[in-house]
């Protein structure tokens, strides 16, 4: 913790938790509102599996509270007076000893001090015939400083769509508890931001790019709702309350905006004050405090790194806070573009390129391309300080931003995805060509990577296009997608993947899917899979069937290769030795394959 001094407090390390073999990690954090307290999550061994602790701040301890089963708690919905908190947990193992990981979840109140056998469910799977709710519902329950009302965010899975509902914050009850459902899946809102009682929403619905709704919570229908900021060409990304305004997140072709939108009525002729960044980037942190005016914002880019600045509310001028001091890491000698690419059915595809301003285009470069393409996630340009060790050896880092994304708003999303997923994969082949008709690399330098969705991406790319590759990862990835929606993450990913109870998505799962898609005596590129045993979203056993696979079907006597850690999961909680390692023993994979000098097998 710093203070406004400057000064610093260690609060937790996770390396002094007393362990047995499997180390700690910090999952997730909330401190309360009053800034008194500070509940964490903590997990063993990269399980994502967190364990609730409530730390004292003014007293400077751990509190008696300890609440298992809270892995899908990314905040908690403090009590205004910080006197206790909602929280989600997941329901306790079965007869058989069978404990589910994100399904069949239900949201309690928890009152400081209180033993928790007295905390009653306020809202969950299974909780009220009257509010029947699917296996892979996740409810969530957020409070508002001066509102009278609770609001729940259910999310169905990994669907874009929430649901929303409110209750009177005095008579939350238990099971009782008075919701009333204001936003269904129809709505096509993402996400949601309170502000008292008013709702911003940020809805899709006949705009795929995103648009921002206010809702008067005393008088909350959906048609009700009115417009504080319509569709454009940006997507709308994210946003933040405070005191003065909703300062918003948007993405305009790779670089991110931020607009000021005050509270209580239209912006001036319809359009909120775009505020001037210091670097065309990425906002990677929008932080708000609702009671105070103004933000804090982190930027950074692919060549720049990351600094937090100070929102003025009144100018709307950033200004550096010194907070956190710019990378010692020189890449000066680095530059990064963007350029697009025509995928197979014209329709131009971005590809993000860092690469040494030196850089020759011979086709002799190592290359990396990344690519991952679910849930409509964006590929955002990141600062990373070890890219600098495939630089400096002439490589160049290549992202291609495939559909599946959300670079283009839901529309992109939904151009891969169940029936359309195909495009993922067709995408990065595209930017592969690319690379090596323009001279960046050629097959025999040029290595590709996806993780855990982005398994697809490169499974997909491998099978359909070997010689085109001369090395690939599949991290902790999706690889057998008719078997994943019967893992204990499956149910929630039927909204992203499909399922195999519907002939026509069966039909594209299969097409897709990397393990179906291996043919015997095809010679493949040489492939290192990695996996995590406690990996709780792709089980491991997935990636190690791709390569026991492709071990079993290759021609071209190329390595194929699987490598475990047994100390970890889905890369959520590695330490920063265990992703070292992993970067090293991939790359390392690929310099060999690539057949650069230092890198191949010694007599």
């Amino acid at each position: 913790m710093r203070d406004a001094s400057g000064a610093e407090t260690l609060l937790l390390d996770p390396d002094t938790l007393p362990s047995e073999g499997a180390h700690y990690a910090i999952d997730w954090y909330a401190p309360a509102p009053d800034g008194r307290r500070i509940a964490v999550g903590v997990s063993q061994g990269g399980s994502e599996d967190s364990e609730l602790r409530v730390y004292d701040l003014a007293e400077g301890k751990w509190l008696a509270e300890r609440i298992d089963r809270a892995g899908l708690n990314e905040q908690l919905g403090w009590l205004p007076d910080g006197s206790g908190f909602f929280y989600n947990r997941l329901p306790p193992a079965d007869a058989n000893g069978y404990r589910e990981r994100y399904n069949k979840s239900a949201v309690y109140l928890h009152k400081l001090g209180q033993p928790l056998e007295r905390d009653a469910a306020v809202f969950g799977y299974g909780l009220r015939a009257d509010m029947p709710l699917d296996i892979a519902d996740i409810p969530n329950v957020r409070v508002a400083p001066g509102s009278r009302y609770a609001v729940l965010d259910l999310m169905h899975g990994d669907a874009v769509e929430h649901s929303y509902y409110i209750a009177p914050l005095d008579r939350i009850d238990g099971p009782a508890t008075p919701w009333r459902r204001i936003v269904a899946p129809a709505d096509q809102v993402a996400a949601a931001w309170q502000h008292g009682e008013t709702l911003y929403l940020l809805s899709h619905r006949g705009a795929p790019r995103g648009k921002l709704l206010a809702l008067d919570l005393a008088r909350p229908e959906i048609g009700r709702a009115r417009s504080v900021l319509p569709a454009g060409q940006a997507v709308l990304r994210d946003a933040a309350v405070a005191r003065d305004a909703l300062y918003v997140r948007a993405n305009l072709g790779g670089v991110d905006q931020l607009l000021r939108l005050p509270h209580g009525g239209q912006p001036i002729r319809g359009k909120p004050a775009r505020l001037a960044l210091p670097v065309a980037g990425t906002l990677r942190m929008l932080s708000t405090d609702p009671e105070r005016a103004g933000a804090l914002v982190k930027l950074e880019g692919w060549v720049e790194s990351p600094r937090i600045y100070a929102v003025a509310p009144r100018s709307g001028k950033l200004a550096d806070t010194g907070l956190q001091a710019p990378s010692p890491v020189d890449f000066s000698a680095i530059e990064a573009r963007r350029v697009m690419v025509r995928s197979h059915d014209g329709v131009e595809v971005p590809l993000s390129l860092v690469y040494p301003k030196a850089l020759k285009r011979d086709g002799s470069n190592p290359t990396l391309l990344m690519g991952y393409g679910a849930y409509g996630i964006t590929m955002e340009a990141r600062f990373d300080a070890g890219r600098l060790a495939w630089l400096e050896r002439g490589g160049v880092s290549a992202i291609c931003h495939v559909r599946g994304g959300g670079e283009y708003g839901e529309d992109w999303h939904r151009a891969g995805y169940i029936q359309t997923k195909a495009n993922t994969a067709k995408d990065f082949i595209a930017c592969a060509e690319y690379l090596v008709k323009e001279g960046y690399t050629s097959p025999a330098r040029l290595a590709g990577q996806g993780r855990s969705a982005g398994g697809i991406t490169i499974g997909g790319a491998i099978t359909a296009r070997p010689e085109l590759f001369t090395a690939a990862n599949s991290g902790v990835g999706v690889s057998d997608m008719l078997r994943m929606e019967f893992t204990p993450n499956g149910p929630p990913n039927i909204a992203e993947f499909g399922t195999v109870t519907r002939e026509a998505d069966f039909r594209a799962m299969l097409s897709n899917s990397p393990y179906h898609r291996i043919k015997d005596g095809v010679a493949y590129p040489a492939v290192i899979v990695t996996t995590g045993a406690n990996d709780p979203r792709v089980d491991a056993w997935m990636p190690a069937k791709l390569t026991a696979r492709l071990q079993a079907a290759s021609s071209s006597k190329r390595p194929v290769i699987l490598r475990v850690d047994y100390d970890g999961g889905h890369g959520m909680g590695s330490t920063k030795s265990q992703q070292v390692a992993e970067t090293a023993d991939v790359w390392s994979f690929f310099l060999w394959r690539m057949g650069v000098e230092g890198f191949q097998p010694r007599d």
